[in-house]
């Protein structure tokens, strides 16, 4: 489990989708194998270290749901260690568990930070509300506006700087992954 507060930009040094291997550089000091990383929301092992790197294997599953398959040598990655009993939690409950992809649509520096516009399909859209966090590359972020087929969200210039965040593109996709308690909400009140 995460917060969502990215401790860390990753750079991807390769990867190779036909044996689902990721070999991640970082700055992370101590970790070790069988560690839970987030790496850009999604919730990896690590399976071998070596010097600044390390090494994670993909499921055929987590390729599908998440921008992995379409990721490349020298892409950046937004990493956070796993939650431990006694820290902060500074975001909000995320697990790493992605939920699917949205496109970024718009960029707009609105003064003192930045509004990103998304597009987003139904089947997750329905999840959400203005003021609803949202993880967005394992970020932790709140909902702006919800439009019929997509939302906004704000970005402070802590956040820009130090995440993957200021090397976006219009046209790229990033991992989703809805709140948890919005979905277990739904349900239930779909019972």
């Amino acid at each position: 489990m995460f917060t969502g507060i990215i401790k860390d930009v990753g750079e991807i040094i390769s990867f190779d989708l036909q044996s689902k291997l990721l070999v991640i550089k970082s700055n992370f000091k101590d970790l070790v194998l069988g560690e839970s990383i987030s790496c850009s929301g999604v919730c990896l092992t690590v399976s071998k270290l070596k010097e600044e790197t390390f090494y994670c294997n993909l499921s055929s599953e987590t390729i599908s749901k998440t921008n992995f398959k379409i990721k490349k040598a020298g892409d950046r990655l937004n990493l956070e260690r796993s939650l431990k009993i006694g820290e902060d939690l500074s975001g909000h409950l995320v697990f790493g568990h992605v939920d699917g992809v949205a496109l970024l649509k718009k960029i707009k520096n609105d003064k003192d930070s930045w509004v990103l516009n998304f597009s987003l399909s139904s089947n997750m859209l329905k999840f959400l509300t203005e003021k609803c966090s949202i993880s967005i590359d394992g970020i932790s972020l709140t909902v702006n506006k919800v439009y019929k087929d997509g939302f906004d969200v704000s970005i402070v210039p802590y956040t820009w700087q130090n995440t993957s965040l200021r090397y976006s593109k219009i046209g790229e996709k990033f991992n989703i992954e809805i709140d948890m308690l919005a979905r277990y909400v739904f349900k239930a009140l779909n019972k």
